[in-house]
């Protein structure tokens, strides 16, 4: 039995006149991460998913922060989902599905993952106060919990998976969005690892 064991390296490239972002993601790495945003507390979540995922990720962005952060992490969540696509490549050999749940403190997430090339999100369970919950900003360029909902559509319609992403509880803003990220990137990684007992792509269609 043999998988694909090419590199699953990605360097992606967006330009508008809102932001310039660049990413570069190796699916096989160990967690080395470079991130750039100007916006600290989305460096910091960006920093957690590398790690976390067991990706190097390198992110370069700059946008009008001045104008507020939306525009930069709205961009950078399509670049990061459009290099997971690419770095995935024909999908051969990989588990395909993966979960995982995540307690920060008071807080429980839970992300799953289907590589099913059926692009779909669901977000679910954030309590109600993260639609006006604002992260950092004093001084710098703030964080609007918010847009959480946002990023991991982004991701998941640009790398054309199903994600799945819930909060099952949670108080503080920070405990929430961070264990979002981590759930997702966790998930990621499981189902994007490389099954020694898997040939070819892992589905009866035989493409994904």
């Amino acid at each position: 039995m043999t998988t694909t064991t090419a590199p699953r390296i990605a360097r992606v490239e967006r330009t508008t006149k809102e932001s310039s972002i660049t990413v570069e993601l190796n699916l096989d790495g160990t967690g080395v991460t470079q991130i750039s945003t100007g916006i600290a507390f989305f460096d910091h979540m960006l920093t957690a998913f590398g790690q976390h995922g067991s990706f190097d990720l390198t992110v370069e962005a700059t946008g009008d922060v001045e104008v507020e952060g939306h525009h930069t992490i709205e961009d950078t969540a399509i670049v990061l989902g459009q290099a997971l696509g690419q770095a995935l490549g024909d999908k051969k050999g990989i588990r395909r599905f993966g979960d995982c749940f995540i307690p920060m403190d008071e807080t429980l997430a839970h992300a799953v993952v289907d590589v099913s090339g059926r692009p779909y999100c669901v977000h679910t369970g954030e309590p109600e106060h993260l639609l006006t919950a604002v992260i950092g900003g004093y001084p710098g360029v703030p964080y609007s919990t918010v847009i959480n909902r946002h990023v991991f559509e982004s991701i998941a319609l640009n790398a054309r998976i199903a994600l799945h992403v819930r909060v099952l509880y949670g108080r503080d803003q920070h405990h929430i969005t961070e264990a979002e990220f981590k759930a997702v990137a966790r998930a990621l990684r499981a189902a994007t690892e490389r099954d020694p007992r898997v040939d070819g792509v892992p589905s009866t269609k035989g493409a994904l």
